[in-house]
């Protein structure tokens, strides 16, 4: 994916007070008895639940029924699962941050399930930072907290979540948002406390801590909102006098910060997700080349590019790690086109630009552009070839020790020269790469790396000197995408090369001596990707 950030999606989401307001009078007084019945038997009102809709709810909620659906149920045989193996490579993780923080109280969200429409939910996600600690991905539960709390030698780890609800309860079939009847079984505390190697509490429990939170308290802020807000208010009230600073805003960015840059170097159980991740991506990819066909003939076939693709995301990992870029033609010169709901026409270039994300929430990152009719023209070999080139010589110089501003540097003098070479610049390459020209940049406005793991740009609130003018660390992955975008109506080139998009992306690991191309197996040389498409099938 090419290095300009996307804007993260952000929802509001009512609370259960909020929700039951919007009740009518009437609705409140028919149900009154029922739940004082429910609330005596130590059940959630359905009017509580986090996201009722007692507006259009037609639940039962006589006693008789919470008696009855609450009985004749099996056993439930609970086993205690073996610590996964990302269990002792999160610990060290924590053992890492609280290092930084001594005596600091440190709140680490997972973060609630964001609205898509009314009661209707995005698929969840937990928080990049709350996942990195605990190495709970996919399987993690909305609403949890992993708490840090300081002790003589450090911390001492919990984490807060929400266990299921037994069956005397109306929430396992009463509460759309969390009931087992409408989500699935949900673990118990100690079922979590053995696969991930932490204790655990209740959600409930979490209250508690909220109540003791001071200034030595500090919150990933953009994980949860409204547990920021109720820390915000907490900390605030025990803050000495107004300086004109704000010492708790302070705090909670420079966690945010140093857990960003706690992940530039990945541990070797990262290292093999992102194998892992770059391999389902890789069938991904063949997958596409395979429905050629089919994608050529439909109208929309760049949408069939894109499902093909999600389809083996889906099959062998969590979910796309971004949204697939499947550009065809001009669209590939559109640098996020992710609408793909353009034709995929013979004689064409499509630019895939598409990473897998494992249930652990690594991705992949890759792009490949392809020519529809399985071999490229000559122009577009020419261009091809100079993104290759660019590509190549940045790769060359990856090691341990030298500045990540650097790889981009000399993709870029690739570039310059290239462009140059065909006349399509004023000046000389030389003179286009001195800081106040960057002619060439017309044709490639975006960075060439980005780092790369849990985030598709990951570690993007890490420190400008550890991040662009950082020295390479052995560990550290990151992608190298080059491009040139010539612009269908860009009169700055010869015709024949308007409309070319071409990007080649590969996923970078750094090595003691040097680095390695963990997608190199993927076809990247112009003969090898047109034997590619001829081999599909």
């Amino acid at each position: 994916m090419d290095s300009q950030a996307h804007p993260e999606l952000t929802s509001t989401k009512l609370t259960s007070t909020e929700l039951a307001s919007t009740e009518t009078s009437s609705t409140i007084v028919e149900r009154d008895a029922a739940d004082d019945d429910l609330a005596n038997r130590g059940a959630k009102p359905e009017a509580d639940a986090p996201r009722a809709t007692s507006n259009r709810s037609t639940t039962p909620s006589s006693s008789t029924f919470a008696d009855y659906i609450s009985s004749n149920w099996a056993d439930r045989e609970e086993t205690l699962p073996a610590p996964r193996e990302s269990a002792a490579f999160a610990a060290t993780r924590r053992a890492r941050i609280s290092a930084q923080y001594p005596g600091k109280r440190l709140i680490v969200p997972a973060g609630a399930a964001k609205v898509r429409s009314n009661d209707t939910d995005y698929p969840y996600r937990a928080h990049s930072a709350f996942a990195h600690l605990t190495g709970w991905g996919a399987d993690s539960e909305p609403g949890a907290v992993l708490v840090l709390e300081p002790t003589g030698e450090g911390h001492e780890a919990t984490l807060y979540f929400r266990e299921r609800a037994g069956r005397d309860s109306d929430e396992f079939y009463a509460n759309p948002e969390i009931g087992e009847f409408w989500i699935g079984p949900r673990p118990s505390l100690a079922q979590v406390e053995s696969d991930l190697g932490l204790a655990t509490e209740h959600l409930s429990a979490f209250q508690e801590v909220l109540a003791s939170c001071d200034t030595d308290t500090v919150v990933v802020r953009d994980a949860d909102p409204d547990t920021t807000r109720a820390l915000d208010e907490r900390r605030r009230r025990s803050a000495s006098p107004a300086t004109g600073d704000d010492p708790v805003r302070e705090a909670d960015d420079a966690l945010a910060r140093d857990l960003s840059e706690l992940r530039l170097v990945k541990d070797e159980w990262e290292i093999q997700q992102m194998r892992l991740a770059v391999d389902a991506t890789a069938r991904g990819f063949d997958d596409v080349i395979a429905d050629r066909p089919a994608i050529v003939a439909h109208p929309r076939g760049e949408r069939l590019v894109e499902g093909t693709f999600n389809r083996r995301a889906r099959a062998d990992g969590n979910t796309v790690g971004y949204d697939t870029i499947a550009a065809s033609g001009p669209h590939a010169c559109i640098l996020h086109w992710t609408r793909n709901d353009g034709a995929v026409r013979e004689g064409d270039l499509i630019l895939l630009d598409a990473g897998i994300e494992l249930e652990s929430y690594y991705t992949a990152d890759i792009t490949r552009t392809l020519p529809v009719s399985g071999t490229f023209t000559p122009v577009q070999r020419r261009v091809y070839e100079a993104v290759l080139d660019a590509a190549d010589a940045a790769f060359a110089i990856v090691r341990p020790g030298i500045r990540f501003r650097e790889i981009h540097a000399e993709a870029m003098r690739v570039i310059a020269e290239r462009t140059a070479e065909w006349g399509l610049l004023p000046v000389s390459a030389e003179e286009s790469l001195e800081a106040d020209k960057q002619y060439h940049r017309r044709y490639m406005v975006h960075g060439t790396s980005h780092h790369l793991g849990m985030d598709v740009h990951d570690c993007a609130k890490a420190r400008r000197e550890l991040y662009l003018d950082g020295r390479l660390e052995e560990g550290m992955v990151f992608t190298i995408e080059p491009g040139l975008y010539f612009q269908p109506d860009d009169l700055s080139v010869p015709e024949e090369y308007r409309g070319i998009g071409v990007r080649i992306e590969d996923d970078i690991l750094v090595t003691a001596g040097g680095a390695e191309n963990l997608s190199v197996g993927i076809p990247r040389t112009a003969d090898d990707v047109e034997a590619w498409m001829r081999n599909a099938g």
